[in-house]
C-alpha cells in the first residue's frame, strides 16, 4: 500500500501531478523530456511517474527532471516524500510566488482541482 499523508493523499498523486503540470506549462512532450535528460528518465518511465503508479523513483531521476524540467530538486523531494518541507527561505527560490498565490496554504484536493484546471487551459491554447 502507498504511503499516504495524513489527510488521505497518495505523494506519488502530489508528484506525479505536479510533474505533469510543469513538463505541460514548458511545452515540453515526454519525449522531450526524456531527450532533455539524457534519456535518464524514459518517456515511459515519466508516464508512469505522472500517472502515479511508481511512487519513490530514485534521488537519481528527481534531480534530472529538476534539471530537465527547471524545477528546484527540494521541491521535487518533498513531493516525493524524501524529505520534509522545512520552511527555510534560502530553499524556497520562489517565495514571492508562493506567497501572492498562497500555494502553501492549499489543500491536497484543492491543489488537484487547480492543476487539473490549469491543464484544461492549457490544452485549449493548443
Amino acid at each position: 500500500m502507498p504511503d499516504e499523508k495524513a489527510d488521505g493523499a497518495d505523494p506519488a498523486d502530489s508528484l506525479g501531478r505536479y510533474l505533469k503540470s510543469v513538463r505541460l506549462g514548458s511545452k515540453m512532450t515526454l519525449r522531450d523530456v526524456e531527450n532533455a535528460t539524457g534519456r535518464e528518465v524514459s518517456n515511459a518511465y515519466l508516464s508512469q511517474l505522472e500517472s502515479g503508479k511508481i511512487s519513490k523513483p530514485s534521488v537519481h531521476v528527481l534531480y534530472a527532471l529538476s534539471t530537465s524540467l527547471g524545477v528546484p530538486y527540494e521541491a521535487l523531494m518533498e513531493r516525493a516524500g524524501y524529505i520534509m518541507p522545512t520552511g527555510d527561505p534560502i530553499e524556497a527560490s520562489n517565495a514571492a510566488k508562493k506567497t501572492t498565490y498562497s500555494i502553501d496554504n492549499l489543500t491536497v484536493e484543492e491543489e488537484k482541482e487547480m492543476l487539473d484546471y490549469l491543464n484544461y487551459i492549457r490544452s485549449k491554447k493548443r
